[in-house]
């Protein structure tokens, strides 16, 4: 079936097929090894060819997608208390989320999170001698703080993987990580809905015509991780939450 004819307004000349399909699946590559940083990756390209209030649903649906691809394979490996700490602070978290992004402009807070970020993971990188393990009454700050930064920029997924991989071995936090993602997904997802921005059909066909290049970040993500020691892919985590405070900072003063 020809899905193009019903992108409406949407349908891209080849060569930006080629650039929107490569930003997903440079996304999806980031997203299979940290489990985060899909608006993060993509929203810098996608915004040459389409307003940020489309792409943010749209990476919503195809993280929603991604993140239960991610969980089901691993689910076994999730670590349930862990969870049942994070679960209600991420929930509160988003709450908080929701009423900021409703009610606040959020251009300073884009920026303090772009700074919180890149201090903490050139902290990560040039501090040696650090504890090995977070308390567990880190989960409230962690939790809460993190599905605050999801709901008002699709980008709280770090703070989950700072909070988890002091805690886990790699496979319990990738996939613990995968299940708050899930849930976190789930929220945004249902308030998307509400709001009815799901009823124009381009965006859902959008989605759609997205799905091959999104399993194939992943898949070449999850590639990666399996190659990696968790001291190596700690660090990459690390160097992938900087280039996200990186880019939030470039964004701030862009905007």
């Amino acid at each position: 079936m020809n899905l193009l004819p019903w992108l409406g307004q949407w349908a891209f000349a080849p060569m930006e097929w080629l650039v929107i399909a490569s930003a997903i699946v440079l996304a999806y590559i980031v997203f299979g090894i940290a489990g985060f940083g899909t608006a993060l990756v993509a929203a810098p390209i996608l915004l040459l060819f389409m307003p940020l209030s489309k792409i943010v649903p749209l990476l919503v649906l195809l993280d929603f997608v991604a993140a239960f691809g991610n969980l089901l394979p691993s689910r076994r490996d999730v670590s349930r208390p862990e969870l049942l700490r994070l679960l209600p602070c991420m929930a509160l978290g988003c709450t908080l989320g929701v009423i900021f992004l409703l009610n606040l402009k959020s251009d300073v807070l884009l920026l303090l999170m772009g700074l919180f970020i890149c201090a903490y993971a050139i902290y990560s990188l040039l501090i040696k001698t650090r504890p090995t393990q977070l308390s567990s009454l880190w989960a409230f700050p962690m939790g809460t703080v993190g599905g605050m930064f999801g709901a008002l920029f699709g980008s709280g997924g770090f703070l989950y993987a700072i909070y988890l991989n002091s805690r886990l071995p790699k496979d319990p936090a990738r996939a613990t990580q995968s299940a708050l993602i899930s849930c976190s997904t789930v929220v945004r997802l249902s308030l998307f809905i509400i709001a009815g921005v799901y009823a124009e059909l381009p965006l859902l066909v959008l989605a759609l015509c997205l799905l091959p290049a999104m399993a194939l970040g992943l898949w070449v993500g999850r590639r990666l991780t399996m190659k990696m020691s968790r001291e190596a892919f700690v660090r990459l985590v690390t160097w992938l939450v900087l280039a996200s405070g990186l880019a939030l900072i470039g964004r701030y003063l862009s905007a």
